[in-house]
This record gives structure tokens, C-alpha cells and sequence, in this order.
């Protein structure tokens, strides 16, 4: 039985101009990373992140950021919810009058806060605290 609530990530990869959502098991037990940036694993993406300098320089420039700025929280973070509307209007695009399925988990978490999906209206809604 599972009761902990996934948390949605958001990776880019702005030498590749890749852009992805991915679960917390993704990270650990899919590919995501590998078809991301290339890599195997968390540690071979920090590896990447410290030595490969095109890939400093593309995240340098996409973020606006220096190099002493760079770190993995960079290219791999939790999602927001304006980040997860703008995955909801590719999906619409894509599937057009069809009804959006649930991308994730019915329950999520995200930086604002837990969500849950709400199929009459085909997204996530904000969990009310103490309501």
C-alpha cells in the first residue's frame, strides 16, 4: 500500500533543450535521467553539473546565472503549478476535444503545496488546509 504522495520534478536540459516531469520514482528507478542528460544517475549528472563545460555554459546562459551560482537544483527541481498548467495546455493541443488523463498520481505535490486531480475539469486543485 503505497502513502506517501509523489512529488513532480521538472528537469531541463537547456544544451539539448529538453524539458521534461518526472516522479520521484522516475528519478531513482526509470531512465529519465539517461534520456534527459544523457547520464546514468544523480551522481553522473553532478559529475556533468562540476566538469563538462558546455553543459555549464548552455545552464549558465539559460539561467542568467555565474558559475559559482550552478548547482543541480539548477536543471533539476520540484515542478509549480505554473509549470504543470502549461503541461496541461500541451495535453489539450494534443488530444483536443478528447478528456485529459491524469498525468500523475491523483494526489501530488508540488512547490505550492498538494494537489489533487480533479477529472470533471482535467487538472490538479489545490489541497484546502483545515477547510
Amino acid at each position: 500500500m503505497k502513502n506517501q504522495i509523489d512529488t513532480i520534478y521538472i528537469l531541463e536540459n537547456p544544451e539539448k533543450s529538453i524539458i521534461k516531469f518526472a516522479t520521484g520514482y522516475q528519478l531513482k528507478y526509470d531512465d529519465i535521467i539517461k534520456d534527459v542528460f544523457g547520464v546514468a544517475c544523480l551522481n553522473d549528472l553532478q559529475m556533468m553539473i562540476q566538469f563538462n563545460k558546455p553543459f555549464q555554459d548552455s545552464i549558465c546562459n539559460s539561467k542568467s546565472i555565474n558559475l559559482k551560482e550552478l548547482s543541480l537544483k539548477q536543471v533539476i527541481r520540484i515542478a509549480s503549478r505554473n509549470e504543470l498548467l502549461q503541461l496541461r495546455e500541451q495535453l489539450m493541443e494534443q488530444l483536443g476535444d478528447l478528456p485529459i488523463p491524469c498525468p500523475f498520481d491523483t494526489t501530488i505535490q508540488l512547490q505550492e503545496g498538494i494537489f489533487h486531480w480533479d477529472e470533471t475539469n482535467s487538472l490538479y486543485i489545490s489541497e484546502k488546509i483545515g477547510a
